[in-house]
């Protein structure tokens, strides 16, 4: 993060620091007949680890408020993400964040002042302070996607899935660091420098949304937002030991998200523990007039857009709140199906990674879940086969994206050219990789390698999973037994090192459309000598609009697993 951006944040956070000024501005702490009292003498509020349930909680007993979660996150970022400084020697500096929100505190008190005077939150994210990748346009802040071609870069509104945000509570407390146009798992931007891990500092981040997902682990926000087209939910979730979902494609609008492949790209929330994803979810979720959108009646490309809110509700079959699904027994009775050639071979090196793995399909088992081991027809084929749209689609995408509004007050560039003429110039090192992408989207309509990942791709691995799922031999359409409520197999083919080891299987997600959850299946040391424990992680897929199904036996699994450890380089603050 810019040192002028933190120097900021900390003068920020310091000058409200006492209780006594928080409590002026609420109203002397306390409001009328109906209101809360805020508890003069609460002790600090716990953020390592915070969920929004335990938050709510507190504040409506009183013993903490708005303002009190905001600065103590904005001085956790001040405080870890940062370099090293006189006021916070020990920093690890993260990297995870590229700027924080100037009006987050203003916003703390205006909630602070409704809540304490009325008692009634301003929605189900009232107060949850959310670290959105940067590449998620915001009316407040600047949307750089890492590059300083668009550090300039001001959209005048926000987001479809922002605005939700906002109108369900939520503040977004700042903007997450993150490849540099979404391009790879590598973790760095030349906004925001690399992200470090926040168990190995050493080992990657992940990517592309890499700063989500360190600042979730880290603790220096409530939820995270990210973006996925390949991987990029649930890579990072992999390797910082989160819950990361990459939705339905077409469930989530892509209005307002500086895109990298329409055919493919989604948003999706990234938390520490997977209630916050399930609330997190009810704001992303829904219907948007906007024809970029993305919310098309079919996952084809030329598939027409949902035309009504009624359509796109019985398409997705969305439930009134996703956290209905959660269930503490969610995994007795479900049928688990195991997709063991998808496990990396065992090797001395990554033995306690695959022990893990079946460690956790044994604590499935235990809960009442049917484990049984399944193969994909042609599953080689599937994963290695074909390509990812992103390389063809970007070109055009971005320059749709940045003509949508006028330049006349900031002066982004227009077009994918611009761009790539500004990268020259600033970022020489990164633009022979972004030249390389304006090649391969140009005329992409007469590209046979593209167009083979169209509609060709759709029909040979869409069938062949859902036949999976189904339980039914996809050569005969024979049925072997009982349908399978998801698919597992672990997001990483090994510990995580200096560049992770994300193989193929983050695939299978955006090739076919359904949704695919990345949960931790324990967290362990990958050698004798390493510094932290670090997480191993499975992701499971189901059917297209099945995120019940995915909250369900998620929540399951959360009930059975041991505990999230907590990142070892960003304890709780004493002051």
């Amino acid at each position: 993060m810019p040192q002028a951006t933190l120097s900021t944040a900390r003068r920020r956070v310091l000058q409200f620091s006492s209780s006594v000024v928080a409590c002026a501005v609420l109203v002397a702490c306390g409001g009328g007949d109906d209101g809360v009292t805020l508890k003069p003498d609460r002790k600090p509020f716990p953020l390592v680890e915070a969920t929004v349930e335990g938050f709510h909680a507190a504040m409506r007993n009183g013993d903490v408020s708005c303002r009190d979660v905001v600065q103590g996150y904005l001085a956790r970022i001040a405080a870890f993400d940062a370099e090293a400084s006189a006021a916070y020697p020990d920093s690890p500096a993260l990297h995870s964040v590229i700027a924080v929100n100037p009006d987050a505190l203003a916003r703390a008190d205006a909630l602070d002042r409704a809540f304490f005077s009325t008692g009634d939150m301003a929605g189900p994210m009232h107060c949850v302070t959310v670290l959105a990748k940067d590449n998620y346009d915001t009316y407040d802040m600047k949307t750089t996607a890492g590059s300083l071609v668009l550090k300039n870069n001001q959209p005048p509104d926000d987001a479809y899935v922002v605005k939700k945000i906002r109108d369900a509570g939520g503040i977004i407390i700042g903007k997450a660091n993150m490849d540099e146009f979404a391009f790879g798992f590598t973790g760095s931007s030349s906004v925001g420098g690399k992200t470090k891990n926040a168990y190995v500092p050493a080992n990657s981040a992940g990517g592309s949304s890499s700063g989500t997902g360190t600042s979730i682990a880290a603790s220096l926000a409530m939820v995270g937002l990210g973006t996925d087209t390949g991987g990029s939910v649930r890579v990072p979730s992999a390797v910082e030991g989160l819950y990361g979902l990459r939705p339905t494609l077409r469930l989530v609008s892509q209005d307002g998200i500086v895109p990298l492949a329409h055919g493919q790209d989604t948003g999706g929330p990234l938390c520490r523990s997977l209630p916050d994803c399930a609330l997190t979810m009810d704001a992303m979720a829904g219907f948007d007039a906007a024809k970029t959108s993305g919310q098309r009646t079919a996952k084809a490309w030329d598939a027409p857009l949902v035309a009504s809110a009624a359509a796109y509700d019985a398409m997705t079959a969305r439930p009134a709140s996703y956290t209905a699904a959660l269930k503490a027994d969610g995994l007795k009775g479900a049928r688990i199906g195991v997709v063991r050639a998808m496990f990396p071979a065992p090797t001395a090196a990554n033995q306690l990674f695959i022990d893990t793995l079946n460690a956790a399909l044994d604590t499935m088992r235990a809960a009442g879940a049917t484990v049984e081991d399944v193969e994909i027809a042609d599953r080689s084929t599937i994963l290695t086969a074909y390509a990812s749209l992103s390389s063809y689609e970007f070109r055009d995408d971005l320059t749709a994206y940045l003509g949508s509004w006028s330049s006349s007050a900031d002066g982004h560039p227009r077009t994918t050219e611009e761009v790539a003429a500004g990268m020259a110039v600033l970022e020489p090192t990164r633009s022979a990789n972004f030249a390389n992408y304006v090649t391969l989207g140009t005329n992409k309509e007469a590209n046979p390698v593209y167009q083979n990942n169209l509609k060709p791709r759709d029909e040979f691995v869409i069938p062949r999973v859902q036949a999976t799922l189904d339980n039914k031999d996809f050569a005969t359409g024979t049925v072997k037994g009982a349908a399978y409520d998801v698919l597992v197999y672990p997001v990483l083919q090994g510990f995580n090192s200096t560049s992770v080891n994300a193989g193929s299987n983050n695939r299978l997600s955006p090739f076919t459309g359904f949704p695919a959850l990345a949960f931790p299946a324990g967290f362990v040391k990958a050698t004798a000598a390493s510094p932290s424990v670090e997480p191993v992680t499975f992701e499971m897929i189901g059917r297209a609009f099945a995120e019940p199904t995915l909250f369900r036996l998620g929540a399951g699994w959360e009930a059975v697993a041991s505990a999230r450890v907590p990142s070892p380089l960003a304890p709780e603050l004493t002051k």
